[in-house]
């Protein structure tokens, strides 16, 4: 069991990044050091997510006191900004880096895929550069009671046919820049580890749903859509197959591998839950419409077949029989159950929707931190 003290979250502002700092400091999960939130807070970055986290546990990094007694504090910085990165090392004595940050929406990454590599795959080289330097020893080994663990997704594997399921040793094979730059950080990671021997792990996941996800993904763009009236766009025939999992389940998975994983391994995490996306917008209607009043009949007839995305894969589905048998992790929450604290969520929070939606949030940024 490792002893974790002072964690460097990248990417803590983003929807699974700030999850996992309210899952690590809200839940009971034998965390007693501190996180440090770096982000950059791109347009799918939302500090005010975490703004009861820093009403309770934030400090001021530049007061000395406050840096030694509170566990929250918030770095503004790209991943790709050496100096800055070694800074924010330097300034917490990091012994621990659990890397979120990564451009993640498919579709952006076929119009736009420079800022996917830029990020994806130099961010994740800058970050393993900086913690292969200052947790070396003065013999030149590195230090192993630290830890680097990298978060990515199942898409680096590329597309199943009707059957079969994606273990740690499926071969890659990315359909998308997305993907790519997921899979060459992957690599990287994997390099240090066998060339430095930096101390690291490394997690593939399902799909996530759940709180603070940013409104251009599958499940919040449909929730948003349905209450607005608007039409319910469908890639192709409906039928590609994704396997779903709850944010907070993948968090507790990546805190079990961060504790008790071994170094230099990968972990696959999933839900075991495949839904046609078709079949699950029928659920969603189902629990949207009961939510909110609405005819589930009207709600379907504005369901529009779109033309199917470039490099769409058919079907993701993960073998996470690793992670339970080895570190005893299982999925808690059904899907029915996620499904329906995702809605009542998205219903109870229209003034973070709209603060993103309008661009208010953006302003603010640009305020408090300058454009970027």
């Amino acid at each position: 069991m490792r002893t974790l003290k002072n964690i460097l979250v990248t990417g803590g502002a983003g929807f699974i990044g700030v999850n996992f700092i309210h899952t690590l400091l809200e839940k009971s999960l034998e965390f007693t050091g501190r996180i440090i939130n770096l982000d950059a807070l791109t347009y799918a970055g939302n500090a005010a997510s975490l703004a009861d986290i820093e009403k309770q546990f934030g400090g001021n990094p530049t007061d000395k006191t406050g840096l030694s007694k509170a566990r929250y504090f918030f770095e503004h910085g790209d991943i790709c900004d050496r100096a800055f990165v070694e800074s924010v090392f330097a300034k917490y004595d990091i012994d621990t880096v659990v890397h979120f940050a990564a451009e993640s929406h498919v579709d952006r990454s076929i119009l736009g895929p420079e800022a996917f590599i830029k990020t994806n795959v130099m961010g994740t080289f800058t970050l393993l550069d900086v913690a292969r330097n200052y947790w070396k020893n003065t013999d030149g080994t590195i230090r192993q009671d630290a830890l680097f663990h990298h978060i990515s997704t199942d898409e680096v594997y590329g597309s199943l046919g009707d059957t079969g399921y994606f273990t740690e040793g499926t071969p890659y094979d990315p359909r998308s820049p997305y993907s790519a730059g997921k899979a060459s950080s992957d690599h990287l990671v994997m390099a240090y580890h066998h060339t430095y021997g930096l101390p690291a792990t490394l997690s593939n996941c399902s799909n996530n749903y759940g709180p603070y996800q940013f409104p251009e993904k599958l499940i919040p763009l449909m929730i948003l859509n349905m209450l607005e009236g608007k039409p319910l766009p469908v890639y192709g025939d409906g039928k590609n197959i994704r396997d779903w999992v709850y944010v907070e389940d993948h968090n507790r998975a990546v805190w079990a591998i961060m504790q008790h994983g071994v170094t230099g391994e990968k972990y696959n995490i999933g839900g075991e839950n495949e839904w046609e996306n078709i079949k699950l917008l029928d659920t969603l209607i189902n629990i949207v419409s009961k939510k909110a009043g609405l005819d589930p009949a009207k709600v379907r007839g504005t369901i529009a077949y779109v033309k199917d995305r470039p490099g769409h894969d058919r079907r993701y589905a993960i073998d996470c029989s690793k992670i339970k048998r080895e570190l005893g992790w299982k999925r808690e929450v059904s899907f029915e159950e996620g499904l329906t604290r995702t809605v009542d969520w998205y219903l109870s929070n229209t003034e973070w929707i709209n603060s993103i939606r309008s661009g208010e949030y953006q302003k603010w940024v640009e305020r408090n931190y300058g454009k970027r």
